[in-house]
This record gives C-alpha cells, sequence and structure tokens, in this order.
C-alpha cells in the first residue's frame, strides 16, 4: 500500500497561493524528519511570500539543511542585498556536496528569473527532477516567449502527475501564453480550482486575465475588485486591474 502524502494539502495550499492557511495548517502530525524539513520549507517560502522576509532571515540559523538556507538565500536577495545573496547562491552551487540539491537549484531558478536572467536560470532548473522545477522551467520559457519548449516541460509534468495542481497552473500558465481558444480551458482550470479549494488572489486572478482575453471585463472587474479585498496590496491584483478598469469605466 502506498503510504498517505501527509503534506498533500499543506502544498495545495501554497501552490495556490493561499500563504496564511498554509502557516496556520502547517502542524502535521507524524512527519518523518524529510518531510519535516520540506514542511519548514513551504512555511518559509509562504513567509516570503507575504514579505515576511526579515523572520525568516532571523528564524533560519546556519544549522539549518540546506534547503532552508537556500529560501534564506531568497529571503536575503528579496530584502536587496541582491549581491550579496548572488554571491552566496554561487558558492553553494559550485559546492560539489550541496550544488544539486533541488531546493537549491529551485532558488537559483527563482532569484535568476527575477534577474532577468533566464539562460543562467535555465542552466539550474533545465535537469528537473521535481514538478517544482519543471513548473519553474515553464515559467521561465513562457518568459523566453518559447512556448514550444514550455509544451515540453508540461509533458513531463503530465507524465509524472497529471492531476497534480502545479501540473494544473503550469498548464493554465501555457494556455494563456499560447491564446486564442486555449484561454478557455486556462479559465476551466483556474474555474475547478475555485469550486475545489478555498478561493485566492492567485486563482482569482488567473480567472480575470482569462477573462479579459476573451473580452468579459466586467466579470474581470468582479473578480479582481474580491482578490483586493483579500490582499489590497497585491501588485498582481493592482496591475490587473488597470485594464480592467480602463474599459469599463
Amino acid at each position: 500500500m502506498a503510504t498517505p502524502d501527509l503534506l498533500f494539502n499543506l502544498r495545495n495550499l501554497f501552490h495556490l497561493g493561499a500563504y496564511q492557511a498554509a502557516i496556520n495548517n502547517s502542524d502535521v502530525p507524524g512527519l518523518d524528519a524529510d518531510a519535516a524539513a520540506e514542511r519548514d520549507t513551504i512555511v518559509f517560502r509562504s513567509y516570503i511570500a507575504l514579505g515576511s522576509y526579515q523572520l525568516v532571515i532571523s528564524e533560519i540559523d546556519s544549522s539549518a539543511a540546506t534547503s532552508l538556507q537556500a529560501v534564506k538565500l531568497l529571503a536575503v536577495y528579496l530584502t536587496g542585498d541582491k549581491e550579496g545573496a548572488i554571491s552566496s547562491l554561487k558558492e553553494w552551487l559550485s559546492d560539489s556536496a550541496i550544488g544539486s540539491n533541488p531546493v537549491l537549484r529551485l532558488i537559483a531558478g527563482i532569484i535568476y528569473m527575477h534577474e532577468q536572467d533566464y539562460n543562467e536560470a535555465l542552466k539550474h532548473t533545465h535537469s528537473g527532477g521535481t514538478l517544482d522545477l519543471h513548473a519553474l522551467n515553464v515559467q521561465i520559457f513562457i518568459k523566453m516567449h518559447r512556448s514550444d519548449y514550455a509544451e515540453k516541460q508540461l509533458k513531463i509534468m503530465q507524465q509524472i502527475d497529471e492531476d497534480h495542481t502545479l501540473t494544473q497552473l503550469a498548464n493554465a500558465w501555457l494556455d494563456i501564453a499560447v491564446g486564442g481558444s486555449k484561454i478557455r480551458e486556462a479559465y476551466l482550470i483556474f474555474q475547478d480550482f475555485a469550486e475545489k479549494y478555498p478561493m485566492t488572489g492567485m486563482v482569482l486572478n488567473g480567472k480575470a486575465v482569462c477573462c479579459m482575453h476573451m473580452g468579459s471585463f466586467e466579470e474581470a472587474e468582479t473578480l479582481l475588485l474580491e482578490a483586493l479585498n483579500k490582499d489590497a496590496k497585491d501588485p498582481e491584483t493592482l496591475a490587473n486591474l488597470i485594464p480592467a478598469e480602463a474599459v469599463t469605466s
């Protein structure tokens, strides 16, 4: 019998952007050491997503696991110490003992994507190994306007776990990037999330972007105002509201 995935709900909350809920529901009993380290990684990445960079920096000490050190490095980068973070990142990636750690490679990809150095990001993420890495590859290839390569990554994800939240999200991102008739398919993915899980700003934004592509600006504005009620400072919501309100006002 397959052992139950004790972190399924926690992972789902994080991937769908329910960061506070992920933190609140992180007390999962019965975790072994590896699962506990993954749980802590999700929790601290949730704090980073909420902007609590200093909390992450102060809570993760130098004796923590490599995956947590990598997450701390992302927090350092996002506080503005980009040079220091990238310098440490390069040093760790060149260390044969920890350089292949999947979370370290994921954080490297995220940091270099922030830097818009997509080729450097792919150096560390292209070999994949986890759904998180493949999903990040999809995002990077979309930013590079290479939907053909993004589709190859998505197919790998579908072979690993077609129903996984990250696979479905990556599918929706690619559908939006391709456009045309694919927009409707992306909308249905976000609608499915909305019916299965608590509504998050990420899902509302996903639906709203699809609506705008389909010309339904009033529905998009309604969705974005709902997202704004959840987080009045969310940059994605604020950016998406500009075109939505421009058409409806």
